[in-house]
C-alpha cells in the first residue's frame, strides 16, 4: 500500500455501479481509505460529466489524494475530468499502463471502462495506478506544468 496518498475518491455512472463497489471492498481491504463518491444505483441514470465533476472538485484542495472514475466506456470519464487545470486522468485496461502514466505523466485519476475489463484486472490496474511512483526529472514536471 502507497502511505503517501491521503485518500482514494472513486466515482461511476450508472454503468459502473458494479465494478466500483467491488474496488472499494477491495481496496478497502487493502489498506486505502476510499471515499464512495456514488452513484450506488445502477438504476439511477446520470451524466458522466457530473460525476467527472464532482471528483475533481473534491480532489481540488487534496493534493495527496487520487481519484478513480469509472463509465461504461471509460472515455468519457477520461475526457470530462481533464477538463480540470488540477487533474491528469488517463483511461487503462492494463497495468503496464497504469504504472507507465504515473510515471511518465504523473496522473492522478485513472479512468476505467465498466463494460470492457474484467473485474479482477481493474483491481490490478487500480492498485498499480495507486502504487507506482511519478518519475520527478525536471522534464516530465516542465512538461506537467504545460498542461497545468
Amino acid at each position: 500500500m502507497n502511505k503517501t496518498i491521503s485518500k482514494v475518491y472513486i466515482a461511476s455512472d450508472h454503468r459502473g455501479v458494479g465494478l466500483k463497489l467491488y474496488l472499494i471492498e477491495m481496496l478497502t481491504a487493502a489498506g486505502y481509505v476510499v471515499v464512495n463518491l456514488g452513484v450506488d444505483d445502477p438504476n439511477k441514470i446520470v451524466d458522466f460529466p457530473d460525476v467527472a465533476k464532482n471528483l475533481a472538485e473534491t480532489m481540488e484542495n487534496d493534493e495527496k489524494s487520487r481519484g478513480i472514475l469509472i463509465c461504461g466506456t471509460g472515455a468519457g470519464m477520461e475526457i470530462a475530468a481533464n477538463r480540470y487545470r488540477h487533474i491528469r486522468a488517463s483511461r487503462c485496461e492494463r497495468p503496464e499502463q497504469a504504472r507507465d502514466d504515473r510515471f511518465h505523466d504523473d496522473i492522478n485519476v485513472l479512468a476505467l471502462a465498466s463494460d470492457d475489463i474484467d473485474i479482477e484486472m481493474a483491481f490490478i490496474c487500480a492498485r498499480t495506478f495507486l502504487e507506482s511512483p511519478f518519475d520527478a526529472i525536471e522534464r516530465r514536471i516542465r512538461r506537467i506544468e504545460k498542461i497545468s
